[in-house]
Protein backbone atom coordinates (compact mmCIF):
# COMPACT_ATOMS: atom_id res chain seq x y z
CA UNK A 1 0.00 0.00 0.00
CA UNK A 2 1.30 3.45 -0.91
CA UNK A 3 2.20 5.94 1.79
CA UNK A 4 -0.30 8.46 0.38
CA UNK A 5 -3.09 5.89 0.70
CA UNK A 6 -2.22 5.19 4.33
CA UNK A 7 -2.07 8.91 5.08
CA UNK A 8 -5.45 9.43 3.42
CA UNK A 9 -7.01 6.76 5.64
CA UNK A 10 -5.44 8.35 8.74
CA UNK A 11 -6.37 11.94 7.90
CA UNK A 12 -9.83 10.85 6.72
CA UNK A 13 -10.42 9.08 10.03
CA UNK A 14 -9.27 12.09 12.02
CA UNK A 15 -11.49 14.37 9.94
CA UNK A 16 -14.43 12.01 10.52
CA UNK A 17 -13.81 12.16 14.27
CA UNK A 18 -13.75 15.96 14.21
CA UNK A 19 -16.99 15.92 12.20
CA UNK A 20 -18.89 14.30 15.09
CA UNK A 21 -21.16 17.04 16.42
CA UNK A 22 -20.24 18.38 19.88
CA UNK A 23 -17.44 15.82 20.45
CA UNK A 24 -15.33 17.09 17.54
CA UNK A 25 -15.92 20.71 18.47
CA UNK A 26 -15.12 20.13 22.13
CA UNK A 27 -11.93 18.29 21.15
CA UNK A 28 -10.77 21.19 18.99
CA UNK A 29 -11.61 23.84 21.59
CA UNK A 30 -10.28 21.90 24.60
CA UNK A 31 -6.89 21.43 22.93
CA UNK A 32 -6.81 25.15 22.02
CA UNK A 33 -7.28 24.48 18.29
CA UNK A 34 -4.07 22.42 18.10
CA UNK A 35 -5.86 19.55 16.28
CA UNK A 36 -6.50 21.91 13.36
CA UNK A 37 -2.80 22.78 13.19
CA UNK A 38 -1.76 19.14 13.41
CA UNK A 39 -4.21 18.17 10.68
CA UNK A 40 -2.99 21.05 8.52
CA UNK A 41 0.54 19.62 8.67
CA UNK A 42 -0.74 16.08 8.01
CA UNK A 43 -2.77 17.26 5.00
CA UNK A 44 0.27 19.03 3.56
CA UNK A 45 2.39 15.89 4.03
CA UNK A 46 -0.36 13.79 2.43
CA UNK A 47 -0.56 16.23 -0.48
CA UNK A 48 3.20 15.97 -1.06
CA UNK A 49 3.13 12.16 -1.04
CA UNK A 50 0.03 12.08 -3.25
CA UNK A 51 1.73 14.36 -5.72
CA UNK A 52 4.92 12.28 -5.76
CA UNK A 53 2.99 9.01 -6.17
CA UNK A 54 0.67 10.35 -8.88
CA UNK A 55 -2.48 9.95 -6.75
CA UNK A 56 -5.50 12.24 -6.48
CA UNK A 57 -4.89 15.38 -4.47
CA UNK A 58 -8.31 17.00 -4.05
CA UNK A 59 -9.01 15.40 -0.64
CA UNK A 60 -5.80 16.82 0.79
CA UNK A 61 -6.48 20.23 -0.70
CA UNK A 62 -9.93 20.21 0.91
CA UNK A 63 -8.23 19.15 4.15
CA UNK A 64 -5.92 22.15 4.05
CA UNK A 65 -8.90 24.45 3.52
CA UNK A 66 -10.80 22.68 6.30
CA UNK A 67 -7.91 23.06 8.72
CA UNK A 68 -7.85 26.80 8.06
CA UNK A 69 -11.62 27.30 8.36
CA UNK A 70 -12.52 24.51 10.80
CA UNK A 71 -12.79 26.88 13.75
CA UNK A 72 -16.07 28.30 12.40
CA UNK A 73 -18.78 26.25 14.20
CA UNK A 74 -21.22 24.99 11.54
CA UNK A 75 -18.93 25.55 8.58
CA UNK A 76 -16.22 23.53 10.35
CA UNK A 77 -18.58 20.59 10.84
CA UNK A 78 -19.61 20.62 7.17
CA UNK A 79 -16.04 20.92 5.93
CA UNK A 80 -14.78 18.12 8.21
CA UNK A 81 -17.59 15.88 6.95
CA UNK A 82 -16.94 16.56 3.26
CA UNK A 83 -13.17 16.23 3.69
CA UNK A 84 -13.48 12.93 5.56
CA UNK A 85 -15.65 11.49 2.80
CA UNK A 86 -13.34 12.71 0.03
CA UNK A 87 -10.21 11.35 1.71
CA UNK A 88 -11.72 7.95 2.46
CA UNK A 89 -13.15 7.58 -1.06
CA UNK A 90 -9.72 8.52 -2.47
CA UNK A 91 -7.97 6.03 -0.19
CA UNK A 92 -10.40 3.25 -1.08
CA UNK A 93 -10.05 3.96 -4.80
CA UNK A 94 -6.26 4.08 -4.63
CA UNK A 95 -6.16 0.77 -2.76
CA UNK A 96 -8.53 -0.80 -5.26
CA UNK A 97 -6.47 0.44 -8.24
CA UNK A 98 -3.28 -0.83 -6.64
CA UNK A 99 -4.86 -4.22 -5.97
CA UNK A 100 -6.07 -4.48 -9.58
CA UNK A 101 -2.64 -3.51 -10.91
CA UNK A 102 -0.99 -6.25 -8.85
CA UNK A 103 -3.38 -8.91 -10.22
CA UNK A 104 -2.66 -8.17 -13.86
Amino acid sequence: MKISTILKWVTGGLEAFLAIPVIGGLTVVSFLYAPLGILLVLHIVTLVFSSQEGEKKHGSIWGIITSCLGWVPILGWALHTVTAILLMVDAYGAGKREKEANHI
